[in-house]
């Protein structure tokens, strides 16, 4: 056997007392920048919403702070690191100081009941069951599943759906119209009183994305790096000449400068502005990033531009009209493209004059640009403060705004943000993609899957295979759910190894 070296025990104890002195002014600090962050965010509040507001606004302050020299002295002792304190910071410093000050000698400090240290956790399962239902649930998260257009004449397509375990169902009013999106809801209604189960709905504001409205171009054309193409304010696809595009958005085009960049069809075409000319209404855009075997050009397909600070109103005039059935039928109000607080503020007002003395409705902050990402707490604490609020990982368009390598750490950041806030989270687009359109699961995917455990609720898309792909999901997440609750790994037995 190998002998151990140990520290001596006055070097442990003196090392005890710094590190306690230490955790006592990073409490006192994180106290402090807190207040000041909830003033700046317009407190101090009243209601419900405080514990998850003040958590989080302690949570920013702490983390704001490089601990990993504190983290790696306290793990040395076998003592907690602070890695797993999102929903519940002070407690968790309380428990860890009460346990430093013991070990130097002051027996009695007292520790956080359990209640206080379980508080945060529980806040943020009874903000899921709220939004999602309060029923006994396997696994953890919520299954939501984006309706495909037949759902409005198929009530057996909704009766399948749930069955497999379809949990809240995403009606993307981008898509079909009112006529077809009550359909959709009666037909949820009726399945969910014949089989005894709950089914939220969630209706998603198209909001303003920006697509290819109009194309001139050569019927299959494919784009290659290097090839050009215009982006204009007007266009005649039928007439002769290069080949162009027109964006739902014409404004978009004069805030565009040189350089900028325009990714296309959730970022398989990236495309710069070689040249712009002040007030003409067009660009000229190269490819710089395209597969070699080239990419083609659709109607429809969405515009990204991350490196613009795009100025668009964040409802459209087909949202205000898809309000007054919105307003009336979801549970949940998806807001695409939400950027700053005067955005929410914006939404809650013509709900609350399209609801009247209804119960207010959850909205759904889709995260979907850079300045989302950096507003992201104001706009908790702005929505829940009057609504119950969660929030949407929308990947698609973040991983084109933010780029992929920066979507991979930040989706992780605002699990951790939204666990701070007792918020709950929906982790959206392309899971499963592979199986839901084939009917196999790729390895990656599988992957991807289980990591979304972690979210209170994991969207799917449509295609062939949904309801196949919903029960495998259900399965991966109760599988996953056995080893793992947000970043706290369980220790059940391991079963491969017996």
């Amino acid at each position: 056997m190998n002998d151990v070296t140990h520290r001596p025990a006055s070097e442990a104890r003196a090392d005890l007392l710094d590190l306690s002195t230490a955790l006592s002014q990073l409490r006192e600090a994180v106290v402090a920048d807190g207040r000041a962050l909830i003033e700046r965010w317009g407190g101090p509040f009243s209601g419900d919403a405080v514990p998850g507001t003040e958590n989080l606004a302690h949570y920013l302050a702490l983390r704001r702070r490089d601990l990993s020299d504190l983290q790696s002295r306290l793990s040395s002792y076998g003592l907690s690191s602070l890695g797993r304190s999102e929903a519940k910071v002070i407690e968790a410093l309380d428990a860890l100081s009460a346990t430093l000050r013991r070990l130097t000698g002051e027996t009695d400090a007292p520790y956080p009941t359990p209640t206080a240290m379980r508080a945060g956790e529980d806040a943020l399962d009874a903000a899921r069951d709220r939004i999602f239902g309060a029923v006994p649930r396997t696994p953890h998260a919520v299954v939501m599943v984006t309706l495909p257009s037949e759902a409005a004449g198929e009530p057996a397509l909704i009766r399948r759906l749930m069955e497999a375990g379809m949990g809240c169902a995403r009606i993307n009013c981008a898509h079909d119209d009112a006529a077809a999106w009550e359909a959709m809801i009666a037909n949820i209604r009726a399945a969910e009183a014949a089989l005894g189960r709950n089914c939220r709905v969630l209706m998603d504001l198209a909001g303003p994305k920006c697509r290819i409205e109009q194309l001139r171009a050569p019927e299959k054309l494919r784009l290659y790096r290097g090839d050009r193409f215009s982006m204009v304010a007007t266009l005649d696809p039928r007439s002769a000449g290069p080949v162009a595009i027109r964006p739902s958005f014409p404004e978009a085009i004069g805030q565009l400068a040189l350089g900028a960049e325009v990714w296309i069809n959730d970022g398989k075409i990236g495309a710069r502005v070689v040249s712009a000319e002040a007030g003409a209404g067009a660009v000229e855009l190269e490819v710089f990033s395209a597969r070699s075997k080239g990419e083609r050009l659709k109607v429809e397909k969405g515009l990204n531009f991350p490196t613009t600070d795009l100025r668009l109103p964040p409802l459209t005039p087909k949202d205000f009209r898809d309000l007054d059935v919105v307003a009336a039928k979801a549970d949940l109000v998806g807001f695409s493209f939400v950027q700053e607080t005067s955005d929410v503020d914006l939404l809650q007002d013509h709900l609350a004059a399209r609801r009247g003395a209804l119960p207010r409705q959850t909205i759904v902050l889709k995260i979907e640009t850079p300045l989302a990402v950096r507003n992201l707490p104001q706009l908790i604490v702005r929505s829940a403060l009057h609504h119950p609020t969660a929030v949407m990982i929308a990947r698609g368009d973040l991983a084109v705004e933010l780029g992929f390598a920066r979507l991979s750490e930040m989706q992780e950041e605002i699990l951790w943000l939204c666990e701070a806030a007792h918020v709950p989270v929906i982790w959206a687009t392309q899971v499963l993609d592979q199986f839901i359109k084939e009917g196999a699961p790729s390895r990656a995917e599988t992957t991807d899957a289980a990591m979304a455990q972690r979210a209170e609720c994991v969207m799917l898309n449509k295609g062939p295979f949904l309801a196949e792909a919903v029960t495998f999901l259900r399965d991966v997440l109760a599988r996953m759910d056995r080893h793992q609750s947000k970043k706290f790994a369980r220790f059940t037995p391991l079963r491969a190894w017996d």
